[in-house]
């Protein structure tokens, strides 16, 4: 099962948010959504989401007013979908921070066109690999997908939340704090017992042999590492 990216969407009007819905469970995304701005601060905070698609027409604050404090609590990409159409609301958006910017009315397979080419400029920004390698276990950190020996492997969440941020820096050993702030943003009590849990059954899940693990390192009294060959 692949582990999906997340898209927030956020419009004042049901309609247009079920439209966009549809379109991207169609595609494989997860959603989540917001009609007003109060809303989408919540729901950036509670999800985590990989992707903003904002309307600017909210009723309790201007969009653009969203885009700098988007940007600034989270890496998410933005992309605004708004009926407005001037070229200085337009370069406003962009200035402030947006990724990319679609007019309404949209054709849904551009508005997914957009969102694939937003997501892969992220990657290369950020400096991330597309993939990596350990053994006969491959993930792809584009498509959120994880194989074994070619067949894919499932995870929760929690998990997939763990490989990925030591597959985003191969060789390199991400603390116990590090990755229990990405896993468990919202709570106010991290216990690295539950990250040693959930290590466990990655292994399971990932190791020829659990016990004697070749693929996710341990840092005694650190971290983990994940021993890979980028792509």
């Amino acid at each position: 099962m692949k582990n999906r990216h997340k898209v927030l969407i956020v419009d004042d009007e049901a309609h247009i948010r079920r439209l966009i819905q549809s379109a991207l469970t169609r595609a494989d995304y997860a959603t989540v959504e917001a009609g007003t701005a109060k809303e989408t601060m919540e729901r950036l905070r509670e999800e985590r989401p990989d992707v903003v698609l904002l309307d600017l027409g909210l009723p309790d604050r201007d969009g653009l007013e969203l885009v700098p404090l988007i940007k600034k609590d989270t890496d998410a990409t933005l992309i605004i979908v708004s009926a407005r159409d001037a070229t200085d609301e337009k370069v406003a958006a962009l200035d402030l921070g947006a990724d990319d910017y679609l007019t309404k009315p949209f054709d849904t397979d551009e508005m997914l066109a957009r969102l694939r080419v937003a997501l892969r400029h992220r990657m290369a920004r950020g400096g991330g690999v597309a993939a990596v390698t350990a053994g006969d276990v491959s993930i792809d950190l584009m498509e959120r997908r994880i194989t074994k020996a070619g067949h894919e492997v499932h995870l929760t969440p929690k998990e997939y939340a763990v490989v990925a941020q030591l597959a985003q820096h191969p060789g390199r050993v991400i603390t116990h704090a590090q990755i229990m702030a990405q896993v468990w943003p919202a709570s106010s009590e991290r216990h690295v017992e539950y990250l040693r849990v959930l290590v466990r059954t990655l292994r399971q899940k990932l190791e020829d042999d659990p016990q004697r693990p070749q693929i996710i390192a341990n840092e005694l009294g650190v971290g983990y590492r994940l021993r890979v060959s980028v792509d």
